[in-house]
């Protein structure tokens, strides 16, 4: 899914929308759509095993149920009490935890937070280093960091 927008851009990267109509500096077009860690990819600043092993992380974050809801949940309980095939879905959404509670024990202390941000609750990697109050760029070489330490976590080559 493409959700195109017309962004301001600054000293710090990428902020805000442009208003209709407003040309004041530098604009780009962003795929709202997109997560930090395709953005990153899609540039080659990271490499296969790194997004691996951050969109293993996502996929667990998002099977755990872990995001804040903001309704009520949709998905379909079955009337006959049978199983679509594996798990139920409590059962998936436990295990999914797990995996998940494991793989940042593994980052460890200092890069979980940045793995955090950038990956499940896809902050842009700007966003993330001025709420971490961290230098401008220094994000990219932590969340390395995690995504390598996550990587041999999950045992990818």
């Amino acid at each position: 899914m493409r959700e195109l927008a017309e962004c301001e851009i600054d000293g710090l990267g990428v902020t805000a929308r442009r208003a209709q109509g407003a040309r004041r500096g530098r604009s780009v077009t962003v795929n709202l759509a997109e997560s930090p860690l395709g953005w990153l990819r899609s540039r080659g600043l990271l490499d296969a095993r790194q997004f691996e092993a951050g969109e293993r992380l996502r996929g667990d974050f998002e099977t755990a149920a872990l995001a804040p809801r903001v309704t009520m949940r949709w998905d379909v309980a079955r009337v006959d009490g049978g199983v679509h095939g594996g798990l139920d879905p409590t059962t998936a959404q436990l295990a999914a935890k797990r995996r998940f509670d494991a793989a940042m024990a593994a980052a460890g202390p200092g890069l979980k937070d940045v793995a955090w941000r950038v990956i499940c609750a896809c902050e842009p990697l700007p966003q993330a280093e001025k709420a971490l109050a961290w230098p401008a760029r220094a994000g990219r070489i932590v969340l390395g960091l995690a995504l390598d330490r996550l990587a041999d976590h999950y045992g990818l080559h």
